[in-house]
């Protein structure tokens, strides 16, 4: 048994070697699909249409057996990215395939917007799960490469992307037909996102690479149509390896509600990672004064440009680690901690000391053991409190379909004397 797996493009036999087309003009058993089967019309060997891929590996297997066939399977580009490869060697003995490579789509693709791509993020979404895909714009990848099919086409997967309202920006580069005559390469800028998610999936070839670059976000924001309260999450400037740690808009509003602002308020925002809690009482409460307190450099550098970004002169970011930074500070009417370094306990005997007689505490737990923590303590230290545990699901775009993907589940405390 002896099988040869030939990748090709669209260019057909043209784009062949000339020791790949010498083994094509030897085969008497070919097996492809019949877009590849199509580039040999021709040709005298036996023809199997690769429709159904079950029977069809039963039939390589027979044709394989006979001693006077020499089977060839075409395969698109390189059978070996995301393609029949793998299948086949489920299938037959490795011993006996060769596999004779065309350029993939990604190579032409990359080489097409001439960007180099050996640090590039290789996805596939034919025929599977958007969910990697998912986790790599939440990674805030700067290249990626999406394989797509009619249902997770280029505008389903701007709506997908706008749907996440991610900090992050991506260029989308549709690179279609790639090796024909009929080759496009399709731009559409961060900005133009919305008008690519609404095109119709027929609009581009079937045959199509997506190429998504990342791109710096823009310094300055429309501050006129943002709402007065609930800041779209993808209005703040992040962390450029984790753009997706940020406390979610649907978090931030029950924190609000929760801290009770007034005006002319002392307001403390302890590990305030990017600032978006403290920039979203800044708003509200021009007259209060918020600090934002942050142990990371990089945290502390973006709460002062997202403070920028909004124009705020009433937020201060502080660079350093709670509780011992907090001693310097004065007192204050409202806290908030959304990250306490492991050190709640101490942190809450601070704010113990300079909260003043009617002052609110509120703080945000992902994790159990450092939730029971501040309960213990609010417990020993006869504090009156009361807790809210948010379970929040956003509507997620599935090709043409919804369907809800949760986020994070969050335990609010709020606690007073």
């Amino acid at each position: 048994m002896s099988i040869a797996v030939v990748g090709i493009g669209l260019d057909g036999s043209q784009g062949l070697t000339k020791d790949v087309q010498e083994i094509l003009q030897e085969a008497t058993f070919l097996a492809g699909s019949k877009r590849h089967l199509g580039y040999f019309v021709d040709h005298p060997a036996e023809k199997l249409d690769l429709v159904n891929l079950k029977t069809g590996i039963d039939a390589i297997a027979t044709a394989a057996n006979l001693a006077h066939h020499s089977v060839v399977i075409l395969a698109s580009g390189d059978p070996l990215f995301f393609g029949l490869g793998r299948l086949l060697l489920e299938h037959f003995d490795p011993s006996k395939i060769r596999f004779y490579p065309h350029f993939s789509s990604v190579q032409l693709a990359f080489s097409r917007l001439k960007i180099p791509w050996q640090d590039a993020q290789l996805i596939s979404v034919h025929g599977r799960s958007t969910d990697q895909l998912v986790k790599l714009f939440k990674q805030g990848k700067d290249k990626i490469a999406v394989l797509t099919d009619t249902n997770n086409n280029p505008s389903a997967i701007a709506r997908l992307l706008l749907a996440l309202e991610l900090p992050v920006n991506y260029s989308f580069y549709i690179c279609e037909n790639l090796g024909d005559a009929t080759e496009k390469v399709s731009h559409f800028t961060p900005p133009e996102t919305t008008k690519l998610s609404k095109l119709d999936h027929n609009f581009f070839a079937t045959l199509n690479v997506l190429i998504l670059i990342r791109e710096t976000q823009a310094d300055d924001i429309d501050l006129a149509n943002l709402p007065l309260i609930g800041l779209p999450d993808s209005s703040f400037l992040s962390f450029r390896d984790r753009p997706s740690l940020i406390t979610k808009k649907e978090v931030r509003l029950a924190i609000l509600g929760e801290l009770s602002l007034q005006p002319n308020q002392t307001v403390w925002d302890i590990g305030a990672g990017t600032g978006s809690v403290s920039i979203e009482i800044a708003r509200l409460c021009p007259s209060s004064q918020v600090y934002a307190i942050e142990k990371t450099g990089m945290g502390s550098t973006l709460v002062t440009k997202n403070s920028h970004r909004f124009k705020l002169d009433n937020v201060t970011s502080i660079n350093g680690k709670a509780p011992e930074v907090l001693l310097g500070l004065p007192n204050c009417d409202r806290v908030f901690i959304g990250g306490s370094g492991g050190n709640i306990t101490d942190i809450l005997d601070v704010c113990h000391q300079k909260l003043t007689t009617k002052g609110i505490i509120v703080m945000t737990f992902a994790t159990i053991e450092y939730q029971l923590q501040a309960i213990n303590w609010l417990s020993n230290n006869s504090w009156q409190y009361r807790l809210l545990q948010l379970q929040i699901s956003r509507s997620t775009p599935i090709s043409h379909l919804t369907r809800f993907t949760p986020l994070n589940p969050v335990t609010i405390i709020t606690a007073f004397r």
